[in-house]
């Protein structure tokens, strides 16, 4: 069953998921008779790679309504990551203890706990307190022993991202992305920051704030989402963090990026200092300068990551986004930025060109 952009609704279910939700409420002492009736279908907004649901049903017992996460995968995202690989992720960072735990599976989605929690929102991200919570929750993330090799896994996944998008854009396509010279430019940026030092972790790579909830009644910070998740350098993942603090996917435009809002220094370094600060840390303001600059060079390859995905996914997503503006911003924020943290005596005829273009509109 391929997934459309309208989703469904509680009378057109897949029958594979009826059936693992007769299951859930089962193993919890339900009894779903009539899904005509008994269920109560929403979709949430701001996921942009599935599409997500809230379903829920009043329990046998008469007490708080029952709550489910229903997670529809969306066309041919198998090219970003390994669903199995996701899968096995998924239920390890269950068992430690992250996350909510997995219901079940059918061929086109998952069940999942559904989080009695608060997604948290474009503007909870420049709270101070807020943000030194998710900064403290972000380390013990990284902190993870998590099955596998723990090699950087960035710079392959952009090389095959670029192969793909290639694959998939017209000529005019991949001339307006200058999308033959992106080999090149992986290479350049992976050369100047394999000279840093590599603090490698298990990373989110999706930190949005649609990724983070807030327990109200104890401030506990969850991560969710970890289709993304990989080892990577740790400053790549706070650079994530810092990008997306400029978009609000939840507006009119939620494609359109501000980054008049990217954070200024000041914030940049507050957010370092508490995850570097977290589990009883005390480090040097020379410790907290180097993660700070580091993570803006990573901004880089992030906005490279973000681009391609926006191109790849505007000819394979049918979720209603303007993923090739989306892909146009990113790339604009990576030729606009580059000069600035990568400086070179060498001319570059295409940032150069890049800054005409700009001083012209």
């Amino acid at each position: 069953m391929a997934i459309k952009s309208n989703g469904f609704t509680k009378g057109h279910l897949p029958e594979e998921l009826k059936k693992l939700l007769r299951s859930v409420a089962s193993d919890w002492g339900d009894k779903i008779e009539d899904m005509e009736e008994a269920l109560q279908v929403s979709r949430l907004t701001g996921a942009m790679t599935n599409e997500v649901y809230e379903i829920k049903w009043s329990s046998k017992s008469g007490a708080q309504a029952r709550k489910v996460l229903v997670r529809m995968y969306g066309e041919g995202v198998e090219v970003f990551f390994n669903r199995e690989d996701e899968i096995r992720t998924f239920e390890c960072l269950s068992k430690h203890g992250h996350g909510p735990r997995l219901l079940g599976q059918f061929s086109d989605g998952r069940v999942e706990e559904f989080i009695h929690a608060r997604t948290l929102s474009a503007t909870d991200l420049r709270d101070p307190k807020t943000s030194a919570l998710v900064a403290s929750k972000l380390r013990e993330f990284h902190n993870l022993d998590m099955p596998g090799p723990k090699t950087i896994v960035l710079w392959d996944r952009l090389r095959n991202w670029v192969s793909e998008a290639k694959r998939l854009c017209s000529a005019s396509e991949v001339e307006e992305f200058w999308l033959d010279t992106l080999e090149e430019e992986i290479k350049l940026v992976q050369r100047e920051l394999s000279k840093h030092s590599q603090l490698i972790g298990f990373c989110h790579n999706d930190l949005q704030y649609g990724n983070i909830m807030m327990d109200e009644h104890t401030s506990s910070i969850t991560l969710i989402d970890y289709e993304y998740a990989s080892y990577n350098p740790i400053a790549y993942d706070i650079a994530n963090h810092f990008c997306e603090m400029t978009a609000d996917y939840h507006s009119e435009t939620p494609h359109i990026l501000d980054y008049t809002s990217y954070p200024d220094l000041e914030e940049r370094t507050k957010f370092v200092r508490a995850y570097l600060s977290s589990a009883g840390g005390n480090p040097s303001e020379e410790e907290v300068e180097q993660v700070v600059e580091e993570a803006e060079i990573y901004t880089l390859p992030n906005h490279l990551f973000w681009g391609l995905w926006g191109i790849i996914s505007g000819h394979i997503n049918k979720i209603d986004f303007d993923y090739f503006e989306y892909a146009r911003q990113r790339f604009d924020q990576y030729w606009l930025r580059k000069p600035h943290l990568l400086p070179s005596p060498i001319v570059d005829p295409i940032v150069d060109h890049f800054c005409l273009m700009m001083n012209a509109s």
